[in-house]
């Protein structure tokens, strides 16, 4: 599926991209791993760093992360080069993962210790040549503790996933408090680049209320492409794909597709070409 296919724009410089919501189940995960496949898929050369514990976005790609395997829990605590833990993901060219273990659950308590705690995944970023990259996509747990502080200050752009469902925008507010602190006292280049509206049912009102007051809350940083619920994307992981390999013709693959090139057009001075009309909302 991979020959013929377009290229899209890359960016001048990488752009390192902190996939944040503290609210579990909005499709953090799924997000990053599907637009980075797309992504790679379209010319641009993506690493996804897994910073969740749980270790789903490594799952999903189809990369080792038992206990054993050197991973970013490495790079944080112990200082190894990024260069060494990122692997290759197999069947994907210009895509390579960063896999999470089950020893980043006690990272958070390790690393209150250490010199510049809140800056060890940025330094890790900072050490990796970039210029062999277009993407950094950094796969946040649903937490606002100090794995997704790190992930603020490595990252230069957050992308809020918000699912289309009642409690859509409770606690977001925090959220976007934790944003303006760590622009305040950590990393003053951050800010939020792109909101993506994922879950979206057609059928209900609701779905369409909750996308409508995001918009007319955050304007044009909400991505006009919105994510439809789909069981092609939540069976995909299960078989260590993402959805996009897994049924490129399904409803969830062609929309994280219209997703990903609206990213990549994005400040490309390039005009996007129209996109698939039933994934806008």
């Amino acid at each position: 599926m991979q020959n013929g296919q377009e290229e899209w724009p890359r960016p001048k410089a990488c752009r390192v991209m902190t996939v944040a919501n503290q609210k579990g189940g909005v499709g953090k995960t799924t997000t990053t791993v599907n637009l980075a496949v797309s992504l790679a898929l379209h010319g641009n050369r993506v690493m996804v760093v897994d910073l969740d514990p749980q270790g789903n976005a490594s799952t999903a790609l189809g990369v080792d992360h038992h206990a054993d395997v050197p991973s970013i829990y490495h790079c944080l605590v112990e200082g190894r080069p990024l260069a060494e833990v990122a692997v290759e993901v197999e069947g994907i060219p210009n895509l390579l993962c960063v896999p999470a273990t089950i020893d980043l659950a006690g990272a958070e308590i390790e690393l209150v210790s250490l010199v510049a705690r809140e800056s060890r995944l940025r330094r890790a970023c900072e050490a990796y040549d970039s210029d062999e990259l277009d993407y950094i996509l950094i796969d946040c747990p649903p937490s606002l503790g100090l794995l997704t502080v790190n992930a603020m200050v490595a990252g230069s752009e957050v992308l809020i996933p918000i699912q289309c469902e009642y409690y859509a925008l409770e606690g977001l507010g925090q959220l976007l408090r934790n944003v303006e602190l760590v622009q305040a006292h950590l990393n003053p280049e951050l800010q939020i680049s792109t909101i993506l509206l994922t879950m979206y049912d057609g059928r209900t009102r609701l779905a369409q209320q909750v996308a409508d007051e995001v918009r007319s809350h955050f304007g044009e940083l909400v991505l006009s492409t919105v994510i439809p619920r789909s069981v092609r994307v939540s069976e995909a992981p299960s078989y260590g794909q993402s959805v996009i390999t897994y049924d490129p013709g399904s409803t969830g693959a062609l929309a994280y597709k219209d997703a990903a090139k609206e990213m990549a057009y994005q400040n490309s001075g390039q005009v996007q070409p129209a996109g698939t009309e039933e994934n806008q909302a």
